[in-house]
């Protein structure tokens, strides 16, 4: 037997249908906005890292892209609101559930400590910044700026630079407390309003004066695999009076990595016929470090022939803060080559606007028009004019100009319906008017437009 419908019970199933659609719609627009993920704290290790790891569970979609804690920078002041701190504005919910038990957390002394950021898009930067909660904090309520302490207990200013992929720097971390605190490590991006936020779970043992007996040597410090680009790095294990924390890769004086335990190291985007000193040092939780290992050299292999790889497709492409009526910034993560990234194309549709640099990741497209749809890619290229596959496509509408008609007149008769512009603000007359100036107690005539 057939069921008939009537028409309002297919027109409520329509009604259900397209809002489900809006719905779906509105979730893949808020992904595809995620994509534009930048970074977080890998040591000591953040809330939102052991959720990816494993190691924090029941998390949410963080795991998927822990380097996305994006918000309004100008924290303690503005920044992210009370309660949504840890998910830096509320996209990652799961993050600011809070107790004394909810989260793992990273045992960790007072005194000199090693910060590690990684980047998926190394943005230009103002600075890092670090606050930790006050000693009487309520671990067992939502996190609010006023558990914190209003000033931070360490910044870095960058001066708008680029910092590497992989970023590390020091900071003393208060002696004058003990037991569960929160570290918030702040990331102030330099040319947008935006910056990046990471909760750190620490279990502070307080001064770490207590311990002062650094890690014994790494040994048996080895490299294999070297290629024009790349090498691996290994050595044996330190020992130490309480326990070694992690392992810290130099070339020369340079800190060019780090670990958090691993005995091995994987180098990258070395320069090709380059001669490299490698030593390694094991640091423990009290920030004590141990003497170099022995020193290896390496010299990467000279490419031979032509170079005929091109360069890997840019990632990440996005609008990075808003378009005007006649811009657009964009902003992508780096490409990389056998041999070095020289620049990037930047296209509009098929048009190729200009090349920049291969160590610029962003670019301001201007000479646009108002209420027009572009699309945008990337390329990168290399200095023997290979050229990469394009990045993904972004399609961005321009804001529409703002309407304006004839500049009111004192001495114009207007009639209901004129319209006029007056002090930047829009006008509709309602009835017959001779004089009366819009805006002003006598000039109720006029009503603004919205």
């Amino acid at each position: 037997m057939t069921l008939l419908q009537n028409p309002r019970q297919l027109f409520v199933k329509a009604l259900l249908a397209s809002g489900f659609a809006l719905v779906l719609l509105a979730i893949m627009t808020v992904m595809a906005d995620r994509v534009s993920a930048h970074g977080y704290v890998e040591s000591p290790a953040s809330r939102a890292i052991l959720c990816k790891d494993g190691v924090n569970t029941d998390c949410g979609s963080i795991i998927y892209e822990p380097q996305s804690l994006e918000a309004p920078k100008g924290f303690p002041a503005a920044g992210p609101a009370d309660g949504k701190i840890a998910s830096a504005g509320g996209a990652f919910p799961k993050l600011d559930e809070q107790s004394s038990t909810r989260w793992s957390k990273v045992a960790l002394s007072g005194g000199q400590q090693t910060f590690t950021w990684k980047f998926t898009a190394n943005h230009a930067t103002t600075s890092f910044r670090y606050f930790i909660t006050k000693a009487n904090w309520n671990p067992n309520t939502p996190l609010t700026r006023a558990q914190f302490e209003s000033t931070p207990f360490c910044t870095v200013n960058y001066g708008g630079a680029q910092p590497p992929m992989s970023y590390s720097h020091t900071c003393n971390v208060p002696t004058d407390r003990s037991g569960y605190h929160v570290i918030l490590a702040v990331w102030d991006i330099d040319n947008t309003v935006n910056a990046f936020y990471n909760a750190i779970d620490v279990q502070l043992s307080g001064t770490s004066n207590g311990d002062q007996t650094p890690p014994t040597v790494p040994g048996n410090l080895n490299v294999t695999n070297v290629t024009a680009t790349s090498a691996a790095v290994s050595w044996s294990a330190s020992t130490d009076n309480v326990g070694v924390a992690g392992y810290r890769i130099f070339n020369g004086a340079t800190q060019i990595g780090s670990t958090t335990g691993a005995l091995s190291y994987n180098l990258s985007s070395l320069s090709a016929n380059t001669t490299y000193n490698i030593t390694v040092r094991a640091y423990d939780a009290a920030g004590n470090v141990s003497g170099a290992s022995s020193i290896v050299s390496f010299t990467t292999s000279n490419i031979s022939g032509p170079d005929t790889i091109a360069p890997t497709a840019p990632g990440g492409l996005h609008v990075m803060g808003s378009a005007t009526q006649n811009s657009v910034p964009l902003m992508w993560s780096a490409s990389t080559d056998n041999v070095g990234v020289t620049g990037y194309q930047i296209f509009r549709g098929t048009t190729l606007v200009t090349t920049v640099s291969g160590s610029s990741l962003e670019y301001l497209v201007t000479g646009l028009s108002a209420n027009t749809t572009y699309t945008f890619t990337v390329r990168a290229i290399d200095a023997a004019g290979n050229v990469s596959a394009a990045s993904n496509a972004i399609t961005v509408t321009t804001p529409s100009a703002p309407t304006t008609y004839p500049a009111w007149s004192s001495t114009q008769v207007y009639f209901g319906g004129n319209k006029v512009t007056y002090n930047g603000v829009n006008y509709e007359a309602k009835w017959w008017t001779l004089g009366n100036i819009p805006g002003t107690p006598a000039g109720d005539v006029w009503k603004v437009i919205p």
